[in-house]
């Protein structure tokens, strides 16, 4: 047989071979986002740039606006096979046992403490006996800047519940000194009140700066009998917030049709402030689960009878093992 056959039959096989990789069937999946949070930015990257269809996956998308125990009963019910959420709203659901497991992360820090500096808020240690306003008693905010209040020894600070983007008229009104939440709403808020706030925390820096904001859950269905789909979707986010880190202003162009309400140009500046190279998966994110499960188990938020290291190994599963 002459060279050029062989070279001919080579061809054709490595043709066939990947016109059948390319035929192989997409797994079908579910993944529940909140298509409004910014910090969510790599979920449209990884669709823009076709990393699902790449790790084998197609993917269909349910807009979540409700409750985050809500979104963690849809995947314990199968509605959704997967979902993305701040770790710091779902610890204490979890505590309840729903069938979910913690499978990967998105990045990290996007929450933020900001105080009013008329009223001399800009420390945290200012904060005793004055009010806090947040979105919900059960905000990310208000259990991660909770954790800051207990390890300075802060207990007499007032809780008091807005509408999100209302917090800043409460502010007005002089019915709260300070305001607990995430980007992009105290990114919006500080724009449309240049000079009045002083940053006093943010989950972003400090003993927190290398740890999970945002992480990705899936269905105890879903970890059970399709451990390599699941699998996927953790290394697909993987690659869209790694691509996001490099890449911040192509993510906020990629991610500017997603969300009418924010421009470009403020994504950039959001995407900028967010550590999306940071997104851990197996034992690194166990252990950071485990981090986390002891700070709330300190500042009260978790039971007492609660075993931060037990919890962690029961919430969270490593997938790519």
């Amino acid at each position: 047989m002459s060279h050029d056959s062989i070279r001919a039959g080579l061809s054709r096989r490595r043709v066939l071979r990947a016109t059948g990789a390319f035929a192989q069937p997409k797994k079908k999946i579910t993944l529940a986002w909140s298509q409004a949070s910014y910090c969510h930015s790599p979920i449209p990257v990884a669709f823009e740039r076709g990393i699902f269809e790449q790790n084998g996956l197609q993917v269909e998308t349910l807009n979540w606006a409700g409750a985050a125990d809500q979104l963690l009963e849809a995947l314990a019910t199968n509605k959704a096979d997967v979902g993305v959420g701040l770790i710091h709203r779902w610890l204490k659901p979890l505590e309840a046992g729903f069938d979910v497991k913690v499978v990967g992360s998105v990045h990290g820090g996007c929450l933020r403490l900001v105080g009013l500096k008329s009223a001399g808020i800009t420390s945290i240690e200012q904060l005793r006996g004055k009010a806090i306003g947040v979105s919900d008693l059960n905000s990310p905010a208000k259990n991660f800047f909770d954790i800051h209040l207990y390890k300075n020894g802060i207990k007499n600070v007032e809780y008091r519940v807005y509408p999100a983007d209302l917090l800043d008229v409460a502010v007005k009104k002089g019915e709260i000194q300070a305001i607990a939440d995430g980007d992009p709403n105290v990114y919006l808020i500080e724009k449309r009140n240049p000079g009045v706030f002083a940053e006093i925390g943010d989950s972003g820096t400090g003993e927190y700066a290398q740890k999970i904001c945002c992480v990705l859950a899936a269905s105890g269905k879903l970890v059970r009998e399709d451990r390599a789909t699941a699998a996927a979707v953790v290394r697909s986010l993987a690659q869209a917030a790694q691509f996001t880190a490099d890449n911040p202003n192509e993510a906020a162009r990629l991610y500017a049709k997603y969300t009418p309400k924010i421009t470009e140009a403020e994504l950039r500046s959001l995407i900028h402030t967010t550590n999306y190279a940071h997104h851990p998966a197996g034992q690194n994110l166990r252990a950071e689960v485990e981090y986390f499960a002891q700070d709330f188990r300190k500042a009260g938020i978790l039971k007492t009878s609660t075993d931060p290291k037990r919890f962690a190994e029961v919430v969270t599963t490593d997938v790519l093992a």
